[in-house]
């Protein structure tokens, strides 16, 4: 077992500190600046208050823009979890020509940048959809959405598939159990944790996206992250900003933490 000598651990642990505090005391200025009672962000702040957070919490554009949101991510995540579920369980299950390069083309959405996911769909709405009529509009933002949130569905349910005994499937079938009533009795329960933690994930991501979001979302369409950016432009919001970006902080750490607790009882089970 390597041991390092206590300079050693004190330095590694000054690291990791500062490391963390670089990352996240600015979200703790955004923060304790939604409390601020001056209009525009300092620091120090000289007065709190929650005058900001009444404002916020009756105005109509904020309100519309975090239904929107979640109207989007959750879609996005019922999308995400079945089509990521099925494809994970094709590639698990058989062998097909083609199957490595479906898989590179599952996860190639999360790799590629946003703005190029959003130009391409943005490209495809306007210049082949709509010269024909179709108008996809809201749904299209649903749908640019689901595409990058498949992959975390995806890859949760597909590694714990291959750690799945399909001898329990089997029996079940010996047994004179059908197929549905088999997925529902002992494929599914084997592979829950990893498929909500999954379906979380997808939410979270989503709820949180900006530049597919910028590219595709109807005229007059706004979500969370894209009214706090249309807003950053506007000196005179930056507290009602400052209380957004909170709520959005807030509302991302709860799907994170859920997430994180089912895939650690998923390991442990």
């Amino acid at each position: 077992m390597l041991r390092f000598s206590k300079p050693t651990r004190f330095v590694m642990l000054a690291i990791v500190a500062g490391i963390v505090i670089f990352m996240y005391l600015p979200l703790l200025v955004v923060v304790l600046n939604s409390f601020n009672r001056a209009q525009l962000s300092e620091w120090p702040i000289r007065e709190f208050s929650l005058d900001w957070w009444e404002f916020a919490a009756t105005y109509e554009p904020i309100r519309m823009a975090l239904l929107n949101s979640l109207i989007v991510a959750s879609a996005a995540m019922v999308f995400a979890a079945v089509l990521g579920t099925l494809v994970a369980f094709a590639l698990n299950r058989y062998e097909f020509f083609g199957k490595s390069t479906v898989n590179l083309l599952v996860v190639l959405p999360i790799a590629l940048p946003g703005v190029v996911t959003g130009v391409a769909f943005s490209n495809t709405y306007s210049n082949f959809l709509s010269p024909i009529g179709i108008d996809i509009g809201y749904f299209g933002l649903i749908v640019s959405h689901a595409t990058f949130c498949i992959v975390m569905v995806f890859n949760n349910v597909f590694a714990r598939m291959k750690r799945m005994n399909p001898s329990l499937q089997e029996a079940s079938l010996d047994l004179g159990a059908g197929l549905w009533e088999t997925f529902r009795l002992v494929t599914f329960p084997q592979f829950r944790s990893s498929f909500i933690a999954g379906a979380i994930l997808a939410f979270a991501l989503s709820f949180d996206e900006v530049y597919v979001t910028i590219f595709t979302a109807p005229p007059g369409v706004d979500t969370l992250p894209l009214w706090i950016l249309k807003e950053m432009a506007r000196p005179n919001q930056a507290s009602v900003v400052n209380v957004v970006a909170t709520v959005v902080i807030l509302l991302s750490l709860i799907p994170v933490y859920v997430s994180q607790r089912l895939a650690r009882a998923d390991e442990e089970d």
